[in-house]
């Protein structure tokens, strides 16, 4: 029997989020509206700088199983982060939202707990900082064969592309969810990512997996074209479905001869971290309760449209209320 409805493997990052104007971001150096890797260091210069605070969970599929789970599914995140208060706070937090965190944290680990400072522009953009810390040591080794082989569907993130090991603890988690008649699937996370390792990116997606979800400048960087079309087509060709977000254009769902083009309604973000997170965990709590692609679509813009409304990665409303207000339950 299927113990998780939802499993997912990520970077556990916490998620210290502050607001900031445009002369602040050049005054430090922050390249806007995208994610930058930078040193522990750094990290904490940039946290010192940072004037309001508001700490949470995160990690982009962290976040995506959290809102699952919120949904009311049963979920589980593997991940990785050190004995510290961090750690600790990551851990429980995840433990108090409702997905089971199923690695302990790791004493006297060899790096601390991941975390990433998020400036948000009063224009609702953010800009992202990230020491990824101990999660960068995930692999095989931190994959549980009862998590993986008992999920019917297992969710991973790019960004632990960056290592081999990250790599063997995809291929391991994805094959031991197919073996038990679950299915796989990736968030792209990042072009810049894709750029780093377009080869492995390209045999997962065609090899390892069931679905596909990126936005329109990660699928484009798959084949390194302007042409959006064309790179589509050519994802969609490779998987069963894939999945592109467009922001204010909406979402093309494609899978093999079926093709859905769902707009959304747009609105001025508050805050977007977290939209293409929630934006997934709309469209695969819709697959995982039997909706069709349409729906599954619907549900995912929902969830990113009630994220980007407030600051903060996760909804903080019953999403379920918000699809039976729009005639999807």
């Amino acid at each position: 029997m299927t113990k998780y409805k939802l499993s997912g493997i990520g970077n556990a990052v916490v998620d210290v989020i502050s607001h900031a104007d445009d002369s602040f971001l050049d005054l430090m150096g922050i390249e806007k509206g995208i994610m930058q890797l930078i040193e522990q260091e750094r990290g904490e210069v940039l946290y010192a700088a940072m004037t309001d605070r508001l700490q949470t969970p995160g990690g982009a599929v962290a976040n995506t199983i959290a809102g699952v789970g919120a949904l009311g599914l049963p979920t589980a995140f593997i991940g990785r982060v050190h004995d510290d208060a961090l750690g600790k706070f990551y851990a429980s937090s995840m433990q108090d939202s409702g997905t089971d965190f199923v690695n302990d944290p790791v004493p006297g680990g060899e790096l601390p707990t991941s975390r990433c400072m998020i400036f948000v522009t009063p224009d609702g953009e953010r800009s992202l900082n990230t020491y990824l810390g101990i999660s960068t040591e995930l692999g095989p080794d931190d994959v549980p064969e009862a998590v993986a082989s008992a999920s019917e569907m297992i969710f991973l993130e790019g960004y632990l592309f960056d290592k081999d090991k990250g790599k063997e603890a995809f291929r391991q988690a994805s094959r031991l969810t197919r073996a038990g008649g679950g299915k796989a699937g990736i968030a792209i996370s990042d072009p810049f990512c894709v750029d780093r390792h377009r080869a492995d990116f390209l045999d997962m997606i065609e090899n390892e997996l069931d679905f596909v979800i990126g936005n329109e400048h990660e699928i484009r960087s798959l084949f390194e074209t302007d042409d959006l079309e064309d790179a589509m087509a050519k994802t969609s060709a490779m998987i069963p479905l894939m999945i592109c977000t467009r922001s204010g254009d909406g979402v093309t769902i494609i899978a093999g001869e079926e093709r859905h083009d769902i707009p959304v309604e747009k609105v001025v973000p508050v805050d977007a971290t977290g939209a293409g997170d929630q934006f997934a965990a709309g469209f695969i709590y819709g697959m995982l309760t039997g909706r069709d692609l349409e729906t599954c679509g619907r549900m995912g813009n929902l969830c990113a449209a009630e994220v980007i409304s407030h600051v903060g990665p996760r909804p903080q409303v019953d999403m379920r209320q918000h699809f039976a207000a729009a005639g999807l339950e």
